[in-house]
């Protein structure tokens, strides 16, 4: 087992697993996520790849790429209002879907959790749609707390 930064050689991996993680979201919300589809290009992920500011982590066993973290460096400015904090924010997290139940997701985000740390980082936040109990259920565990809810009301 290895956990290391995502490589351009990763790509067509990454690749087969956003689908994967496309069609949870897809098959939750048909109305607003097409399927079968990726939310970044190989051109985008190599440009992703090469930022040090939206580390890409994955998890290996031999030969076998089996999941991958995509995070972000988000900062929230000092202003009268707000306390200044850099954030790292969970783009995505996926594990394959024929190596689930092994704690390859939990091992992902601990490892993103100690980055974070090691870091400085304030704190590590992320979104879950609704629909998607599991991955909830899953965050929930980790310890991870709402921090708000965004709300919508379909016309």
């Amino acid at each position: 087992m290895s956990i290391r930064r995502a490589q351009t050689q990763d790509i067509p991996d990454i690749l087969r697993l956003l689908v994967q993680v496309n069609m949870v979201h897809h098959k939750a919300r048909p109305d607003l996520f097409k399927g079968p589809a990726t939310k970044y290009s190989a051109a985008e992920l190599e440009e992703i790849l090469r930022d040090d500011e939206k580390p890409v982590f994955v998890y290996t066993e031999g030969d076998k790429f089996l999941g991958y973290i995509f995070c972000q460096t988000e900062i929230c400015e000092e202003s009268p209002l707000r306390t200044g904090i850099r954030t790292l924010y969970i783009d995505d997290l996926c594990v394959d879907e024929t190596a689930r139940g092994k704690h390859i997701g939990e091992s992902l985000y601990r490892y993103a959790l100690d980055y974070a740390k090691k870091m400085g980082f304030y704190n590590v936040t992320l979104h879950v749609w609704r629909g998607n109990d599991g991955a909830k259920a899953f965050y929930e565990k980790m310890g991870l707390k709402t921090q708000y809810i965004c709300m919508e009301q379909i016309l």
